[in-house]
């Protein structure tokens, strides 16, 4: 590996651009590919052999494009997958995300904490080990979002589909003072406006991203492979499903 091999970012489609940004804004003279496998999206709703397949897929198919580096920037790929992908890969490093439920939950004396994220990442022991670490010190509520990744892979991040949507998933808490909403999914905070306008603006939005960030760059200073060129990196983008569409909304969402 070379310090100027890129950092390679992956999802099951456009949710990972949400990190890809924290990334580029953290380490601007990286250089960044990112795929996103939106001819399978969504994973959440895959089986977890599916998933363990796709992601090794990905990997290998990254790892062949010279990646120094790996960022699961996805919720489900990395409970579900994170920790076989290490075994596969010992000496790379392999970064994942989990839902931002600390500052959550830290945000204020016993908050009331709304946790978005795919049925799968839910269902995953990881989550529950995650939600029970905190059981005393906030009212964590775990919240499917069955459609929801299917509807921003199409593009709808506002307007009144999104909003309908919303309230309808949001319908069993409309009489419930939420404190902190967690989008555990790397395709939600493309919608964080909308999630936020749901709940009057009462709540605080977390998210993973920015620690996603600041993880890979320890983790790329601790084996000393930042890139120390001085001009800003070069960003390589694929997604697997390669219609004209699903570009301009990855560079829409990019540049939003």
């Amino acid at each position: 590996m070379k310090k100027t091999d890129p950092i390679a970012v992956f999802d099951s489609g456009v949710g990972g651009i949400s990190v890809l940004k924290e990334l580029m804004a953290l380490l601007p003279n990286e250089n960044f590919l990112y795929y996103g496998d939106s001819i399978n999206a969504p994973y959440g709703t895959k089986s977890a052999e599916e998933i363990k397949d796709l992601t090794k897929k990905n990997a290998e198919i990254l790892l062949e494009k010279g990646a120094k580096a790996i960022v699961i920037a996805c919720n489900t790929a990395t409970s579900v997958a994170a920790d076989s992908l290490r075994k596969l890969y010992p000496d790379i490093p392999i970064i994942g995300i989990e839902p931002a439920v600390k500052p959550a939950v830290l945000y204020k004396i016993h908050p009331t904490v709304i946790v978005m994220a795919t049925p799968l990442t839910l269902s995953q022991d990881k989550f529950d080990e995650l939600a029970r670490r905190y059981d005393n010190e906030a009212n964590i509520i775990a919240l499917p979002c069955p459609g929801l990744v299917k509807l921003i892979e199409r593009g709808v991040v506002e307007g009144p589909e999104l909003d309908a949507h919303l309230k309808e998933i949001f319908a069993p808490f409309r009489y419930l003072k939420v404190d902190s909403v967690v989008l555990g999914c790397t395709h939600y905070p493309h919608i964080k406006d909308a999630v936020s306008k749901a709940f009057d603006h009462k709540a605080v939005i977390f998210d993973g991203g920015s620690g996603t960030a600041r993880e890979t760059k320890r983790r790329l200073e601790s084996i000393d492979m930042l890139n120390d060129q001085t001009q800003k990196g070069e960003l390589h983008i694929i997604n697997t499903l390669g219609t004209k569409e699903i570009m301009d909304l990855t560079y829409f969402l990019l540049n939003r």
